[in-house]
């Protein structure tokens, strides 16, 4: 055994439409990461994480793919992240995608060195692996779809299917955070879902091609359903974003501006309790990098 490091590199996501409602959903890749270092040992599936959270989402993948492959091996997991927990943002996707495929790649290079990579085989494991953490209520495939293939992808989540996806432009994408978390496993499903034919109606608006008007419709329907401030999303546009909405359950809101509104977005979200993060969008995806 050789026991190489295999490193992969995940970015979080930002919500266009948020799947719980109706079962259709929509985000796109953001440029902030979660990276997992895997190394296979001789014994134990050991997992440490740079943040203060449990480590069961990280064996269970792990576990997910020892268990399919049929391998008994150790694994050594280390994850990184500059992607801020239980925000909205899909850190959970974001690590599960990392470990994932960190983990497939380290095992077939070891064990079964014939192995052609298939991204929708990994990304099911990764899926299946939040699901029995717990830490989604849909499996949230628009998230984890959107964070392992890059871009924009707009989804059927009870079909785990992929509708229509495309890069995004490349424009500034403001993220306000409250100083507190939302655990999206902890959110009312039943006031999210009486939410549906609206979400849908916003749903209707990202399959014809305009994801500013669904963001802003789903972040506002959501802000009602989650009791999150909807004055945050709408100062955001008044000061010039083109699309502005929470992301997720919470806490966080997205918002979209173009260069001539960035100062002017970017202090109308400042005035709030928090800290304003400016990312790029991430067109890229789930990622090996080479050492």
């Amino acid at each position: 055994m050789k026991y190489l490091k295999t490193i992969v590199k995940s970015p979080g996501s930002a919500t266009v439409i948020n799947a719980i409602a109706t079962g259709y959903g929509s985000a796109f890749g953001i440029g902030r990461y979660v990276t997992a270092e895997v190394k296979l040992k001789s014994s134990k599936v050991t997992c440490k994480s740079d943040k203060d959270v449990d480590t069961t989402l990280i064996e269970l993948c792990v576990r997910k793919v020892l268990e399919k492959f049929d391998i008994d091996t150790g694994v050594s997991v280390k994850t990184y992240s500059d992607l801020p927990v239980a925000s909205g943002l899909s850190s959970s996707s974001a690590t599960s995608n990392a470990v994932t495929l960190a983990t497939v790649l380290a095992t077939s290079k070891e064990y079964i060195p014939d192995y052609k990579l298939d991204e929708f085989e990994v990304l099911n494991m990764a899926i299946d692996a939040s699901l029995k953490a717990g830490v989604t209520i849909t499996g949230a495939f628009d998230d984890a779809s959107a964070s392992f293939f890059g871009g924009l992808t707009i989804t059927d989540n009870i079909q785990r299917k992929i509708l229509k996806s495309w890069d995004m432009e490349k424009q500034n994408i403001l993220i306000y955070m409250p100083y507190k978390k939302s655990i999206t496993a902890q959110s009312d499903v039943g006031r999210m879902k009486l939410l549906a034919p609206y979400v849908k109606l916003a749903f209707s608006e990202a399959l014809k091609g305009d994801i500013y008007k669904a963001l802003t419709l789903n972040g506002l329907l959501y802000c009602a359903a989650l009791e999150f401030n909807p004055n945050i999303a709408l100062d955001a546009l008044s000061a010039g974003a083109v699309a502005a909405g929470l992301s997720g359950t919470g806490p966080s809101f997205v918002a979209i501006t173009d260069n001539s509104s960035l100062d002017a977005v970017l202090n109308a979200l400042g005035q709030y309790e928090g800290n304003v993060m400016h990312v790029e969008v991430d067109n890229e995806g789930t990622n090996e990098i080479k050492c």
